[in-house]
């Protein structure tokens, strides 16, 4: 009795395995959650790059003039009687309207100090030293850089020239001259460098040429406008005219002037300034890009000539467009009549002088020079290459 009971005991377990086995095959299966959905990030499309700007639609415009001193108190006083105070008064306002205005100092900025040469005859002393406080006269005027790169810018050594690049910073001048002393500015969103050369020893050597040209080309990838000075070639009347050679002047090689520009240019310059003959000399357009070969006396108030010719100078306006290129200038013709500064020529003699210079040297300079003084850039036939001569090997001036 009991065992069978205990038979049917373990049977209803059995069968209770197997209903319940049953039921879980028979449940749906469970789905998994769909998985939550996760935010795709959108890529990142780059905003279009900006076109790089027109240079060629930028201005700069210059105001260039040549030698300039105003006065010098040794080894006796000849300083102007308003202490130079209104010596560029007349010209002043063609100057301060130009972006950049340079010329060249010839002297020293130096309150006292001793020559660095040698002068016997005071009566005939060509050495210029004027007060430090002048600096402040070619400021008021308008100037913005001073070529410290001449024959007379070491008159009393060294220290005349540091002393003169004191004053003209202290002055809000830039300047350039002597070894590897160049001026960098920015005007109109185009930067600008000034490099001033000369043929005398402890300047920026106008002779060596393949540094010159190396260090224009340099300055050229760094810079938008590279503007180059040079204080070279013959001196005097004789001296207007340019024989396409190597000059001298009592014995000094003085170099040759075209090469010197040209070379520049073909660096990657893009304006160039002479000085040097007292006298100006004509004009070219090469490559796109002007030369003027020499500006003359501009503001000479005691020691140079400016009898004659010698007292007649341009002040060069010419305006370039953001990559260097010649747009478009005038010459306003100025004459020095002393004890007075310069002042406005009505006879525009030195315009008269560049034109018919530039005509005479080049044929075809690439400019018009319009009565009115405006100078504009007219197609030119191509140049030739110029070659490199000695003064012996040059038999007469020609028109490349």
């Amino acid at each position: 009795m009991t065992s069978s009971r205990a038979l049917q005991q373990r049977l209803i377990a059995a069968l209770m395995l197997l209903l319940a086995a049953s039921c879980a095959t028979d449940r749906a299966p469970v789905e998994p959650p769909d998985p939550k959905p996760q935010a795709v990030a959108e890529p990142e499309i780059p905003a279009p790059a900006e076109p790089p700007p027109d240079r060629s639609a930028l201005r700069l415009s210059i105001a260039a003039v040549g030698d300039m001193m105003i006065g010098t108190d040794y080894p006796q006083d000849h300083l102007p009687d308003d202490d130079g105070v209104g010596f560029l008064a007349d010209v002043a306002p063609y100057l301060a309207s130009a972006d950049i205005a340079f010329g060249n100092l010839e002297g020293v900025l130096l309150d006292g100090g001793e020559p660095g040469k040698k002068c016997s005859n005071p009566s005939a002393c060509y050495l210029f030293r004027s007060p430090t406080r002048y600096a402040h006269h070619f400021r008021a005027a308008g100037f913005d850089v001073l070529s410290l790169a001449n024959n007379h810018a070491r008159d009393f050594g060294e220290e005349g020239r540091s002393s003169s690049m004191q004053a003209i910073a202290a002055a809000g001048m830039h300047h350039s001259g002597r070894v590897d002393d160049f001026a960098s500015l920015e005007v109109n969103g185009i930067s600008v460098a000034v490099l001033a050369y000369a043929v005398t020893r402890n300047s920026n050597m106008m002779l060596d040429y393949e540094l010159a040209f190396a260090t224009a080309a340099a300055y050229a990838e760094s810079h938008d406008v590279v503007l180059v000075s040079f204080h070279g070639g013959a001196e005097g009347v004789a001296a207007t005219r340019i024989p396409f050679a190597d000059e001298e002047y009592y014995g000094e090689p003085r170099g040759d002037v075209v090469w010197f520009a040209r070379g520049m240019i073909d660096a990657g310059a893009d304006i160039v300034i002479g000085h040097g003959p007292h006298v100006v000399r004509g004009m070219e357009r090469y490559k796109g890009r002007l030369i003027a070969y020499s500006l003359g006396n501009f503001a000479t108030y005691y020691g140079i000539s400016v009898a004659g010719i010698k007292g007649v100078a341009p002040i060069l306006m010419a305006t370039v467009d953001g990559d260097g290129a010649f747009v478009e200038g005038r010459i306003v013709s100025t004459v020095q009549r002393r004890p007075a500064g310069p002042s406005i020529d009505a006879g525009h003699r030195a315009l008269d002088l560049v034109r018919g210079l530039s005509r005479q040297d080049f044929g075809k300079p690439g400019l018009l020079f319009l009565p009115d003084g405006r100078v504009l850039p007219v197609a030119r036939p191509p140049v030739e290459p110029h070659v490199l001569q000695t003064a012996d090997e040059a038999t007469e001036p020609h028109s490349p």
